[in-house]
């Protein structure tokens, strides 16, 4: 017999988390190891709790889904981590998925539909609810998929001259982050290298007011 998908719930509303799960306790192939209200309490207990997936809000005080996310699978690369969420705009899902969850859901889903996308992200697969793969993937106008704002961000840095060590630290963030945005950066743009992404600074206006000239 295989063992349980161990699954913890992180949601500031207690109703929410409790509701949850009640419903994963249904099932004889899940045990949930935990419910937590913030992201600064997942990521302080997550090696404890160890757990396969979880099921975590993107807006809750302390640190959010978002930051809760890159901070985990730096610590614990092969956790599944699934989005909660009540925002449906393709900015928030790509966001997501760009930093490293593995499946996205509405709050509003039927119940089973947590459990399949628990089932989806441990077999290695991306889940995404109707509502949410509807809005997916926002385009520029040259048809290109839009970049994050982070994303914009560790651009403007890289086209600096900046090494993945010194955006690291600027940002306060992990060089594996760093290296992680800079190939989404790439594979978005369709450039493969640091000279491409800084002609792409100059030419959309990136650099512009930064008192950069190259």
């Amino acid at each position: 017999m295989t063992d349980p998908i161990k699954v913890a719930i992180v949601d500031d509303h207690p109703m929410v988390a409790e509701g949850i799960q009640a419903i994963l306790e249904t099932y004889d192939d899940l045990v949930v190891v935990g419910t937590l209200s913030n992201g600064q309490e997942i990521i302080d207990q997550v090696e404890h709790l160890a757990p396969d997936v979880i099921l975590l809000d993107l807006n809750m005080p302390r640190v959010n889904g978002l930051s809760a996310t890159e901070i985990i699978l730096e610590r614990r690369p092969g956790t599944r981590i699934v989005i909660l969420s009540m925002h449906d705009s393709g900015e928030y899902i790509s966001t997501a998925l760009n930093h490293g969850a593995m499946g996205y859901i509405l709050k509003d889903v039927p119940t089973d539909e947590i459990k399949r996308a628990i089932d989806a992200v441990m077999a290695g697969e991306r889940y995404l609810c109707t509502g949410a793969t509807a809005q997916l993937t926002p385009v520029t106008e040259d048809g290109r998929e839009q970049l994050t704002n982070r994303e914009q961000t560790i651009l403007l840095q890289l086209a600096q001259g900046k090494s993945n060590k010194e955006v690291a630290a600027e940002l306060d963030i992990s060089v594996r982050t760093v290296e992680t945005h800079r190939k989404n950066i790439k594979r978005k743009l369709g450039i493969s290298s640091t000279a491409g992404l800084t002609r792409y600074a100059l030419e959309h206006g990136v650099l512009q007011g930064t008192g950069v000239n190259l």
